[in-house]
């Protein structure tokens, strides 16, 4: 893992970083692990610089916990993943960071056009195919009678967002098992089954799209005083780049820290255990803070 580097130069951002904003970043996470248990950990972030405005760079990083001297790879995705054995007892892993990124809220381009399957790259192909939790093939009908007349791709993924976020209630009530199709029949959904359904839809109109997990903070916003919790979302690849939608604010939002992306949450679960493994307690921060900060200061997480 990344060891702390000096504290940023606000005066000199990091080119791209025309409008930078700094996050401190984290989380803790304690189980109760009755026998050695393999696990796996998708909770490292990385630095990005994309032409569609999505931005990070870590700028320092402290392993809490177990974390300390783990074992990473990087997957078939592109993400980083931690792996490890779980010993019997109290088992607590974590880290704590502090990344830049843009202040701007997310891109929108309302005119970029629709690519025909024919001409996507071959990269994108899986990303139009279902998936353990995007069964698109079960919304392919309703799908194209909603939206198939919208002109343009990102008409059509912003109908999409818009629907959703109009039609489903926020809240509990799904379950690690639940599908896009179970949760849209149901109307309620947490961020989780808002980032599986607009998946599904995109796939359903042959707009390829992946699943996105990561930190969001409350910036430029009225803060929400629920616990923090990591946070999912969707990309659609659109006029040649992945772009950034998110049906459960459906509003352009600043200081996303992407973590990993995938097919669907099963690609990203952010942690995996080959055992008995009861999480017993969750922490998760994500502020902003100042380019002087430093990781000496301790978070100051909402406990989930």
């Amino acid at each position: 893992m990344a060891q702390p580097d000096a504290a940023p130069d606000p005066t000199h951002p990091t080119p791209g970083f025309e409008r930078p904003v700094f996050i401190r970043a984290g989380f803790q996470l304690t189980f109760d692990v009755p026998y050695p248990t393999p696990m796996l950990f998708v909770v490292q972030p990385r630095d990005r610089l994309e032409p569609t405005g999505t931005r990070q760079r870590l700028l320092a990083q402290r392993p809490l916990g177990a974390a300390q001297g783990i074992h990473t790879y990087t997957d078939t995705h592109g993400n980083t993943v931690w792996r490890t054995v779980a010993q019997p007892g109290t088992f607590t892993i974590g880290h704590d960071l502090i990344a830049e990124t843009t202040r701007n809220p997310d891109p929108a381009h309302p005119d970029l056009p629709k690519t025909p399957v024919e001409g996507l790259p071959d990269e994108t192909i899986t990303y139009l195919l279902p998936s353990r939790y995007v069964d698109s093939d079960l919304v392919s009908a309703d799908a194209w009678e909603r939206f198939g007349h919208i002109q343009g791709g990102w008409a059509q993924v912003q109908a999409i967002s818009d629907y959703l976020n109009d039609t489903c209630t926020y809240g509990y009530g799904s379950t690690s098992a639940t599908t896009a199709f179970q949760a849209l029949g149901s109307g309620r959904a947490v961020c989780r089954d808002f980032a599986h359904m607009g998946v599904a839809f995109c796939r359903a109109l042959n707009i390829p799209a992946r699943y996105v997990c990561g930190y969001l903070p409350d910036i430029d916003i009225t803060p929400d005083p629920v616990p923090m919790d990591f946070h999912a979302w969707f990309e659609a690849f659109i006029d040649g780049q992945w772009r950034t939608f998110d049906a459960r604010h459906n509003r352009p939002r600043a200081g996303r820290i992407l973590i990993a992306q995938g097919r669907d949450a099963s690609d990203v679960a952010f942690t995996t255990s080959f055992g008995s493994a009861r999480l017993t307690h969750m922490k998760v921060w994500a502020d902003e803070t100042t380019p002087d900060m430093t990781l000496d200061t301790p978070p100051n997480p909402r406990i989930f």
